[in-house]
Protein backbone atom coordinates (compact mmCIF):
# COMPACT_ATOMS: atom_id res chain seq x y z
CA UNK A 1 0.00 0.00 0.00
CA UNK A 2 1.22 3.25 -0.46
CA UNK A 3 2.32 5.55 2.31
CA UNK A 4 0.97 9.12 2.59
CA UNK A 5 4.17 10.97 1.30
CA UNK A 6 4.14 8.12 -1.34
CA UNK A 7 0.53 9.09 -2.13
CA UNK A 8 0.72 12.76 -1.88
CA UNK A 9 4.29 12.82 -4.62
CA UNK A 10 2.10 10.34 -6.67
CA UNK A 11 -0.67 12.62 -7.02
CA UNK A 12 1.61 15.73 -7.31
CA UNK A 13 3.48 13.99 -10.22
CA UNK A 14 0.46 12.58 -11.77
CA UNK A 15 -1.28 16.42 -12.37
CA UNK A 16 -1.06 17.40 -15.99
CA UNK A 17 0.65 20.86 -14.94
CA UNK A 18 3.67 19.25 -13.34
CA UNK A 19 5.14 17.26 -15.98
CA UNK A 20 4.76 20.18 -18.48
CA UNK A 21 6.52 22.13 -16.11
CA UNK A 22 9.32 20.06 -15.58
CA UNK A 23 9.81 19.57 -19.28
CA UNK A 24 9.59 23.22 -19.34
CA UNK A 25 11.77 24.12 -17.07
CA UNK A 26 14.15 21.86 -18.83
CA UNK A 27 13.73 22.90 -22.56
CA UNK A 28 14.84 26.51 -20.69
CA UNK A 29 17.89 25.22 -19.34
CA UNK A 30 19.10 23.38 -22.27
CA UNK A 31 18.44 26.60 -24.83
CA UNK A 32 20.67 28.71 -21.88
CA UNK A 33 23.47 25.80 -22.02
CA UNK A 34 25.39 27.17 -24.95
CA UNK A 35 26.00 30.41 -23.07
CA UNK A 36 27.94 28.90 -20.25
CA UNK A 37 29.63 25.87 -22.22
CA UNK A 38 30.86 28.23 -24.86
CA UNK A 39 34.58 27.76 -23.46
CA UNK A 40 34.46 24.24 -24.12
CA UNK A 41 34.23 24.95 -27.78
CA UNK A 42 37.26 25.84 -30.33
CA UNK A 43 36.99 29.44 -31.71
CA UNK A 44 35.83 29.38 -35.74
CA UNK A 45 34.65 25.69 -35.25
CA UNK A 46 30.77 27.08 -35.29
CA UNK A 47 31.23 28.82 -38.63
CA UNK A 48 33.14 26.04 -40.64
CA UNK A 49 30.06 23.51 -39.05
CA UNK A 50 27.24 25.97 -40.08
CA UNK A 51 26.30 27.01 -36.73
CA UNK A 52 24.45 30.70 -37.83
CA UNK A 53 21.64 28.41 -39.42
CA UNK A 54 20.23 27.72 -36.07
CA UNK A 55 18.13 31.23 -35.54
CA UNK A 56 16.05 29.93 -38.52
CA UNK A 57 15.79 26.12 -37.57
CA UNK A 58 14.38 27.37 -33.84
CA UNK A 59 11.93 30.09 -35.59
CA UNK A 60 10.31 27.19 -37.75
CA UNK A 61 10.46 25.18 -34.41
CA UNK A 62 8.86 27.26 -32.35
CA UNK A 63 6.13 28.16 -34.57
CA UNK A 64 5.61 24.45 -35.30
CA UNK A 65 5.63 23.51 -31.37
CA UNK A 66 2.94 26.11 -30.72
CA UNK A 67 0.22 24.17 -33.31
CA UNK A 68 1.30 20.81 -32.63
CA UNK A 69 0.93 21.40 -28.74
CA UNK A 70 -2.63 23.72 -29.32
CA UNK A 71 -3.74 20.46 -31.46
CA UNK A 72 -2.59 17.86 -28.88
CA UNK A 73 -3.80 19.11 -26.12
CA UNK A 74 -7.79 20.01 -27.80
CA UNK A 75 -7.72 16.03 -28.92
CA UNK A 76 -7.01 14.98 -24.74
CA UNK A 77 -9.36 17.63 -24.41
CA UNK A 78 -11.56 16.12 -26.78
CA UNK A 79 -10.83 12.25 -25.74
CA UNK A 80 -11.73 13.44 -22.36
CA UNK A 81 -14.91 14.09 -22.89
CA UNK A 82 -15.55 10.78 -25.30
CA UNK A 83 -14.49 8.69 -21.94
CA UNK A 84 -16.29 10.64 -19.86
CA UNK A 85 -20.01 9.77 -22.24
CA UNK A 86 -18.82 6.79 -23.81
CA UNK A 87 -17.21 5.06 -20.72
CA UNK A 88 -17.73 6.43 -17.12
CA UNK A 89 -16.64 9.55 -15.98
CA UNK A 90 -14.57 7.89 -13.40
CA UNK A 91 -12.77 6.47 -16.05
CA UNK A 92 -11.56 10.39 -17.05
CA UNK A 93 -9.08 10.84 -14.37
CA UNK A 94 -7.18 7.89 -15.53
CA UNK A 95 -7.08 9.08 -18.91
CA UNK A 96 -6.17 12.92 -17.45
CA UNK A 97 -3.03 11.08 -15.05
CA UNK A 98 -1.77 8.92 -17.97
CA UNK A 99 1.86 9.46 -18.49
CA UNK A 100 2.16 8.75 -21.88
CA UNK A 101 -0.26 11.62 -22.98
CA UNK A 102 1.46 14.25 -20.38
CA UNK A 103 5.09 13.26 -21.26
CA UNK A 104 3.88 14.14 -25.29
CA UNK A 105 1.91 17.10 -24.90
CA UNK A 106 4.94 18.21 -21.75
CA UNK A 107 7.48 17.18 -24.74
CA UNK A 108 6.01 19.66 -27.04
CA UNK A 109 5.66 22.58 -24.45
CA UNK A 110 9.39 22.06 -23.57
CA UNK A 111 10.45 22.07 -26.97
CA UNK A 112 8.47 25.36 -27.78
CA UNK A 113 10.33 27.15 -24.37
CA UNK A 114 13.60 25.46 -26.00
CA UNK A 115 13.05 27.73 -29.03
CA UNK A 116 11.24 30.53 -27.74
CA UNK A 117 14.20 31.10 -25.44
CA UNK A 118 16.76 30.00 -27.62
CA UNK A 119 15.76 32.86 -30.05
CA UNK A 120 15.62 35.13 -27.24
CA UNK A 121 19.03 34.86 -26.02
CA UNK A 122 19.83 34.63 -29.89
CA UNK A 123 19.27 38.31 -30.28
CA UNK A 124 20.81 39.39 -27.33
CA UNK A 125 24.11 38.00 -28.82
CA UNK A 126 25.36 36.24 -25.14
CA UNK A 127 26.03 32.82 -27.44
CA UNK A 128 29.05 33.85 -29.46
CA UNK A 129 30.35 31.76 -31.96
CA UNK A 130 31.10 28.73 -29.84
CA UNK A 131 27.82 29.19 -27.88
CA UNK A 132 25.74 28.79 -31.18
CA UNK A 133 27.33 25.78 -32.03
CA UNK A 134 26.28 24.12 -28.83
CA UNK A 135 23.15 25.57 -28.89
CA UNK A 136 22.64 23.93 -32.67
CA UNK A 137 23.48 20.47 -31.30
CA UNK A 138 21.06 20.91 -28.65
CA UNK A 139 18.29 22.08 -31.26
CA UNK A 140 19.50 18.56 -33.19
CA UNK A 141 19.17 16.58 -30.01
CA UNK A 142 15.52 18.14 -29.60
CA UNK A 143 14.49 17.99 -33.41
CA UNK A 144 15.12 13.98 -32.49
CA UNK A 145 13.06 13.66 -29.69
CA UNK A 146 10.54 15.87 -30.88
CA UNK A 147 10.34 13.17 -34.27
CA UNK A 148 10.01 10.13 -31.54
CA UNK A 149 7.66 11.70 -29.48
CA UNK A 150 5.17 12.75 -32.47
CA UNK A 151 5.35 8.98 -34.07
CA UNK A 152 4.70 7.57 -30.57
CA UNK A 153 2.32 10.27 -30.07
CA UNK A 154 0.67 9.58 -33.66
CA UNK A 155 -0.71 5.80 -32.49
CA UNK A 156 -1.59 6.86 -29.21
CA UNK A 157 -3.82 9.70 -29.74
CA UNK A 158 -5.57 7.59 -32.66
CA UNK A 159 -7.03 4.82 -29.86
CA UNK A 160 -6.82 8.07 -26.93
CA UNK A 161 -9.88 7.95 -25.61
CA UNK A 162 -11.67 4.90 -27.08
CA UNK A 163 -13.73 2.77 -24.60
CA UNK A 164 -11.62 -0.76 -25.71
CA UNK A 165 -8.16 1.94 -24.54
CA UNK A 166 -10.21 3.37 -21.63
CA UNK A 167 -10.66 -0.29 -20.26
CA UNK A 168 -7.46 -1.12 -21.00
CA UNK A 169 -6.40 1.91 -18.71
CA UNK A 170 -8.64 0.95 -16.03
CA UNK A 171 -7.32 -2.89 -16.36
CA UNK A 172 -3.69 -1.79 -15.65
CA UNK A 173 -4.43 0.61 -12.98
CA UNK A 174 -6.69 -1.79 -10.65
CA UNK A 175 -4.53 -4.66 -11.62
CA UNK A 176 -1.36 -2.10 -9.64
CA UNK A 177 -3.54 -1.87 -7.09
CA UNK A 178 -4.63 -5.23 -6.42
CA UNK A 179 -0.91 -6.16 -6.77
CA UNK A 180 0.14 -3.65 -4.15
CA UNK A 181 -2.46 -4.81 -1.63
CA UNK A 182 -1.80 -9.07 -2.56
CA UNK A 183 1.54 -8.17 -1.61
CA UNK A 184 0.75 -6.09 2.16
CA UNK A 185 -3.23 -7.51 2.14
CA UNK A 186 -3.27 -6.29 6.41
CA UNK A 187 -1.39 -3.38 5.59
CA UNK A 188 1.43 -4.57 7.80
CA UNK A 189 -0.68 -5.05 10.43
CA UNK A 190 -2.21 -7.68 12.74
CA UNK A 191 -5.02 -10.34 11.33
CA UNK A 192 -8.26 -8.66 12.60
CA UNK A 193 -9.95 -10.06 15.59
CA UNK A 194 -13.38 -9.04 17.70
CA UNK A 195 -12.66 -5.84 19.46
CA UNK A 196 -13.40 -6.26 23.77
CA UNK A 197 -16.21 -5.60 25.26
CA UNK A 198 -15.26 -2.34 26.57
CA UNK A 199 -13.69 -1.44 23.42
CA UNK A 200 -13.80 2.33 22.24
CA UNK A 201 -15.36 3.29 19.00
CA UNK A 202 -14.16 6.43 17.40
CA UNK A 203 -15.79 8.70 14.80
CA UNK A 204 -14.52 11.18 12.42
CA UNK A 205 -16.09 14.35 11.76
CA UNK A 206 -15.51 14.43 7.94
CA UNK A 207 -18.28 13.13 5.69
CA UNK A 208 -15.42 11.83 2.65
CA UNK A 209 -13.65 8.70 1.53
CA UNK A 210 -11.45 6.91 3.63
CA UNK A 211 -8.03 7.35 1.00
CA UNK A 212 -5.00 6.37 3.64
CA UNK A 213 -4.55 4.71 6.69
CA UNK A 214 -1.39 5.28 8.04
CA UNK A 215 -0.79 1.74 9.76
CA UNK A 216 2.73 2.49 10.99
CA UNK A 217 1.78 5.78 12.91
CA UNK A 218 -1.36 4.25 14.78
CA UNK A 219 1.07 1.19 15.94
CA UNK A 220 3.52 3.83 17.60
CA UNK A 221 0.40 5.32 19.12
CA UNK A 222 -1.00 2.20 20.24
CA UNK A 223 2.72 1.27 21.81
CA UNK A 224 3.38 4.26 23.49
CA UNK A 225 0.10 3.94 25.20
CA UNK A 226 -0.41 0.01 25.62
CA UNK A 227 -3.07 0.17 23.45
CA UNK A 228 -4.88 -2.19 20.87
CA UNK A 229 -6.05 -0.83 17.54
CA UNK A 230 -8.73 -2.16 15.38
CA UNK A 231 -9.66 -1.01 11.73
CA UNK A 232 -13.06 -0.81 11.22
CA UNK A 233 -12.86 0.64 7.60
CA UNK A 234 -10.52 0.65 4.43
CA UNK A 235 -9.46 2.81 2.03
CA UNK A 236 -12.42 3.45 -0.53
CA UNK A 237 -15.17 3.02 3.42
CA UNK A 238 -17.47 6.37 2.68
CA UNK A 239 -16.60 7.58 6.30
CA UNK A 240 -19.45 9.50 7.91
CA UNK A 241 -19.66 10.94 11.86
CA UNK A 242 -22.31 8.41 12.74
CA UNK A 243 -19.70 5.66 11.35
CA UNK A 244 -16.74 4.08 13.74
CA UNK A 245 -13.80 3.90 12.06
CA UNK A 246 -11.36 2.43 14.67
CA UNK A 247 -12.29 0.49 17.75
CA UNK A 248 -9.37 0.82 20.55
CA UNK A 249 -8.58 -1.40 23.39
CA UNK A 250 -6.74 -0.10 26.45
CA UNK A 251 -6.87 2.66 28.63
CA UNK A 252 -7.79 5.47 26.12
CA UNK A 253 -7.51 9.74 27.02
CA UNK A 254 -9.55 11.40 25.32
CA UNK A 255 -6.88 13.79 24.05
CA UNK A 256 -5.74 10.85 22.02
CA UNK A 257 -9.05 10.71 20.08
CA UNK A 258 -7.93 13.17 17.50
CA UNK A 259 -4.17 11.63 17.04
CA UNK A 260 -5.78 8.31 16.25
CA UNK A 261 -8.11 9.54 13.72
CA UNK A 262 -5.80 11.58 12.41
CA UNK A 263 -4.25 8.99 10.79
CA UNK A 264 -6.53 8.35 8.63
CA UNK A 265 -6.51 10.34 5.65
CA UNK A 266 -9.99 11.58 3.90
CA UNK A 267 -10.55 12.56 0.31
CA UNK A 268 -13.81 13.40 -1.59
CA UNK A 269 -13.22 11.16 -4.35
CA UNK A 270 -12.59 7.29 -4.23
CA UNK A 271 -8.84 6.58 -6.05
CA UNK A 272 -7.50 3.02 -7.25
CA UNK A 273 -4.02 3.31 -6.04
CA UNK A 274 -5.04 2.21 -2.35
CA UNK A 275 -8.38 0.64 -3.43
CA UNK A 276 -8.41 -2.35 -5.37
CA UNK A 277 -12.16 -2.35 -5.66
CA UNK A 278 -13.01 0.81 -7.05
CA UNK A 279 -11.41 0.16 -10.37
CA UNK A 280 -13.99 -3.27 -10.33
CA UNK A 281 -16.26 -0.92 -9.72
CA UNK A 282 -15.37 1.59 -12.70
CA UNK A 283 -15.40 -1.73 -14.86
CA UNK A 284 -18.87 -2.30 -13.48
CA UNK A 285 -20.14 1.44 -14.39
CA UNK A 286 -18.18 1.36 -18.17
CA UNK A 287 -20.22 -2.24 -18.77
CA UNK A 288 -23.79 -0.71 -17.54
CA UNK A 289 -23.32 2.36 -19.91
CA UNK A 290 -22.93 -0.11 -22.52
CA UNK A 291 -25.73 -1.90 -21.48
CA UNK A 292 -27.87 0.68 -21.72
CA UNK A 293 -30.88 1.49 -24.27
CA UNK A 294 -29.30 4.36 -25.84
CA UNK A 295 -25.53 2.80 -26.21
CA UNK A 296 -26.58 -1.16 -26.71
CA UNK A 297 -23.01 -2.34 -26.95
CA UNK A 298 -23.13 -6.78 -26.11
CA UNK A 299 -19.66 -6.52 -26.58
CA UNK A 300 -17.88 -3.74 -24.42
CA UNK A 301 -19.90 -5.48 -21.73
CA UNK A 302 -18.50 -8.99 -22.64
CA UNK A 303 -14.91 -7.04 -22.86
CA UNK A 304 -15.57 -6.00 -19.02
CA UNK A 305 -16.47 -9.07 -18.24
CA UNK A 306 -13.41 -11.07 -19.38
CA UNK A 307 -11.48 -8.37 -17.78
CA UNK A 308 -12.74 -8.89 -14.16
CA UNK A 309 -11.81 -12.84 -14.69
CA UNK A 310 -8.32 -11.76 -15.39
CA UNK A 311 -8.37 -9.61 -11.99
CA UNK A 312 -10.19 -11.96 -10.08
CA UNK A 313 -8.19 -14.60 -11.17
CA UNK A 314 -5.13 -13.25 -10.53
CA UNK A 315 -6.05 -11.92 -6.88
CA UNK A 316 -7.25 -15.83 -5.98
CA UNK A 317 -3.72 -16.99 -7.38
CA UNK A 318 -2.18 -14.70 -4.83
CA UNK A 319 -4.85 -15.63 -1.80
CA UNK A 320 -2.73 -18.04 -0.45
CA UNK A 321 0.46 -15.72 0.94
CA UNK A 322 -2.43 -14.24 3.28
CA UNK A 323 -1.28 -16.72 6.47
CA UNK A 324 2.30 -15.93 5.49
CA UNK A 325 2.41 -12.45 5.18
CA UNK A 326 5.03 -10.04 7.67
CA UNK A 327 3.44 -8.77 10.89
CA UNK A 328 5.50 -4.80 11.22
CA UNK A 329 2.61 -3.52 13.39
CA UNK A 330 1.47 -6.14 16.03
CA UNK A 331 -0.99 -3.80 18.04
CA UNK A 332 -2.92 -2.89 14.84
CA UNK A 333 -5.31 -5.35 13.56
CA UNK A 334 -6.20 -4.69 10.18
CA UNK A 335 -9.22 -7.28 8.12
CA UNK A 336 -8.61 -8.14 4.64
CA UNK A 337 -10.47 -7.05 1.94
CA UNK A 338 -13.70 -9.12 0.62
CA UNK A 339 -13.68 -10.95 -2.15
CA UNK A 340 -17.41 -11.27 -2.17
CA UNK A 341 -17.17 -7.45 -1.98
CA UNK A 342 -15.15 -7.39 -5.07
CA UNK A 343 -17.71 -9.99 -6.49
CA UNK A 344 -20.66 -7.59 -5.57
CA UNK A 345 -18.40 -4.79 -6.97
CA UNK A 346 -18.07 -6.61 -10.70
CA UNK A 347 -20.86 -8.93 -10.90
CA UNK A 348 -23.81 -7.45 -10.00
CA UNK A 349 -24.43 -4.61 -11.53
CA UNK A 350 -23.80 -6.43 -15.03
CA UNK A 351 -26.11 -9.16 -13.83
CA UNK A 352 -28.75 -6.81 -13.26
CA UNK A 353 -28.32 -4.45 -16.27
CA UNK A 354 -27.80 -7.11 -18.60
CA UNK A 355 -30.52 -9.70 -17.59
CA UNK A 356 -32.17 -9.18 -20.43
CA UNK A 357 -29.07 -9.83 -23.34
CA UNK A 358 -28.89 -13.27 -23.72
CA UNK A 359 -24.94 -13.20 -25.07
CA UNK A 360 -23.93 -11.39 -22.07
CA UNK A 361 -25.78 -14.44 -19.73
CA UNK A 362 -23.88 -16.65 -21.51
CA UNK A 363 -20.31 -15.09 -21.45
CA UNK A 364 -21.32 -14.19 -17.73
CA UNK A 365 -22.05 -17.81 -16.70
CA UNK A 366 -18.80 -18.94 -18.38
CA UNK A 367 -17.03 -16.21 -17.09
CA UNK A 368 -18.39 -16.96 -13.23
CA UNK A 369 -18.13 -21.14 -13.69
CA UNK A 370 -14.15 -20.50 -14.92
CA UNK A 371 -13.76 -18.43 -11.67
CA UNK A 372 -16.23 -21.46 -9.66
CA UNK A 373 -12.74 -23.70 -10.32
CA UNK A 374 -11.05 -21.79 -8.38
CA UNK A 375 -8.33 -23.48 -5.46
CA UNK A 376 -9.49 -20.46 -3.46
CA UNK A 377 -12.39 -21.78 -1.86
CA UNK A 378 -13.88 -17.99 -0.86
CA UNK A 379 -13.61 -17.00 -4.54
CA UNK A 380 -15.38 -20.46 -5.69
CA UNK A 381 -18.18 -19.87 -3.45
CA UNK A 382 -18.77 -16.13 -4.37
CA UNK A 383 -18.45 -17.24 -7.82
CA UNK A 384 -21.12 -20.01 -7.95
CA UNK A 385 -23.76 -17.71 -5.71
CA UNK A 386 -23.38 -14.92 -8.13
CA UNK A 387 -24.15 -17.61 -11.11
CA UNK A 388 -27.20 -18.56 -9.33
CA UNK A 389 -28.21 -14.87 -8.86
CA UNK A 390 -27.60 -14.13 -12.72
CA UNK A 391 -29.54 -16.94 -13.78
CA UNK A 392 -32.18 -15.98 -11.88
CA UNK A 393 -32.46 -12.67 -13.00
CA UNK A 394 -31.93 -13.78 -16.49
CA UNK A 395 -34.42 -16.17 -16.65
CA UNK A 396 -37.18 -13.47 -15.45
CA UNK A 397 -35.87 -11.01 -17.45
CA UNK A 398 -35.66 -13.29 -21.10
CA UNK A 399 -39.24 -13.36 -22.68
CA UNK A 400 -38.46 -16.19 -25.38
CA UNK A 401 -38.44 -19.70 -24.28
CA UNK A 402 -35.47 -20.77 -26.31
CA UNK A 403 -33.31 -18.31 -24.54
CA UNK A 404 -33.99 -19.50 -20.91
CA UNK A 405 -33.51 -23.05 -22.48
CA UNK A 406 -30.20 -21.68 -24.06
CA UNK A 407 -28.89 -20.20 -21.10
CA UNK A 408 -29.98 -22.59 -18.12
CA UNK A 409 -27.73 -25.15 -20.45
CA UNK A 410 -24.62 -23.23 -20.15
CA UNK A 411 -25.70 -22.94 -16.47
CA UNK A 412 -25.87 -26.64 -16.15
CA UNK A 413 -22.26 -27.35 -17.68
Amino acid sequence: MLTRWRLAASKLTKRMWFRSTLYGALGIITALAGAFLKFLIPVGLAARIGADSVGNILGILAASMLTVTTFSLSTMVSAYGSASSSATPRAARLLIEDTRAQGALATFIGAFLFSIVGLIALSTGIYGDSGRLVLFGATIAVIIVITVTLLRAIEQFSRFGRVGETIDLVERATKASMKNRADDPRLGGAAAIAAGEGAVRLFGDQVAYVEHVDIERLNTIAEEHALRVHLLCQPGTFATPARPLLAVDGPLLPEMHEALISAIGFSDARSIENDPRFGLVVLAEIAQRAMSPAVNDPGTCIDVIGTCVRLLCAWAGRSAEVATCEVRYPRVHVPCLDVRDMFEDAFTPIARDAAGSLEVNIRLQKALAALARSADPIVAAAAKEHARHALSRALEALAFDKDRDVIRAVASE
